[in-house]
């Protein structure tokens, strides 16, 4: 081989020489593979903000002894890191143990999903408790701009069971605190969320260990409850443009309208549905 020859091929560069020795392919979605636990990073939106340290480390014995079983579950590489979409638990809990490397279940969601993906695991295996899940619900319908009737399709939840939850967040502190440590069930933060003075009647009720049923009959009799606001009654021709807008382009509609002027509502819970939208404005359909 010539001198300039070998110098070419010195040039040819990493990438061409990984493709001649078959190096393998990038993973996809859906691939389980094993990956070190330095390539993996907690996602800083994750809705579980509390691991009991006592359940980590009898899990990290565990997988001392048996090995991780089941796969956490993380984002596609970005940026030489993978972000767990689910299993931060077992992930902590496997450097606890030692462990260089993991196995996990490649998700490729973008980065505005991984809460919602998080969310939906952590619900499904009930790792959270009311306050970390009433937080995560009004994150995610801050993010995406949607009502508690979305957000509960979305979740696989009630609008009621929705509604209920993002009212904890309107706790004061100390009370929220409370329902986060188990002190006050959901229950109990369920009525506190309805009175006018939760912190007071809070600590009343860890003090004097009240069950959910003393709570109420206690509210009833003090009258405590917040006085409910009546709703304004909405225009009826208004309501009936609504539903035949609704009907027509199979949309969720809201008419806002006053003195004269106001504004039309189209909510769409696909990018399906918004391209059908786009496409009616772009041929007059609408």
């Amino acid at each position: 081989m010539t001198e300039a020859a070998a110098k070419r091929g010195l040039g040819r560069g990493l990438s061409a020489l990984l493709d001649e020795m078959g190096a393998p392919a990038k993973p996809k979605s859906g691939d389980t593979l094993m990956l070190p636990i330095a390539m993996i990073a907690p996602n800083p939106d994750q809705p579980r903000r509390h691991f009991d340290p006592a359940a980590l480390e009898e899990l990290a014995s565990s997988i001392r002894n048996m090995g991780l079983l089941q796969p956490i579950v993380v984002t596609a590489e970005r940026e030489g890191r993978h972000i767990i979409v689910a299993g931060e638990r077992r992930w902590r809990a496997a450097r606890m143990a030692g462990r260089h490397d993991i196995p996990v279940i490649i998700h490729d969601v973008d980065g505005e999903s991984i809460l919602e993906a998080a969310l939906v695991e952590n619900i499904q295996r009930a790792e959270l408790n009311p306050m970390e899940e009433a937080q995560a619900y009004r994150q995610l319908m801050y993010r995406h701009q949607v009502d508690h009737e979305l957000m509960a399709k979305r979740v696989g939840k009630s609008r009621s069971h929705i509604s209920n939850m993002v009212r904890l967040v309107y706790l004061p502190e100390e009370v929220q605190a409370m329902v986060a440590d188990g002190r006050l069930s959901l229950g109990h933060a369920k009525v506190l969320a309805g009175v006018e003075e939760p912190l007071a009647l809070a600590r009343r009720v860890v003090e004097q260990a009240l069950t959910v049923r003393q709570l109420e009959a206690l509210v009833r009799a003090k009258g405590m409850a917040k006085p409910r606001k009546a709703k304004p009654a909405r225009d009826a021709d208004i309501e009936a443009l609504e539903r035949n807008i609704a009907d027509s382009t199979g949309l969720k509609t809201r008419i806002e309208a006053k003195d004269g002027a106001g504004q039309v509502t189209l909510s769409f819970s696909s990018l399906d549905q918004l391209d059908l939208i786009v496409a009616r404005l772009g041929s007059g359909s609408f």
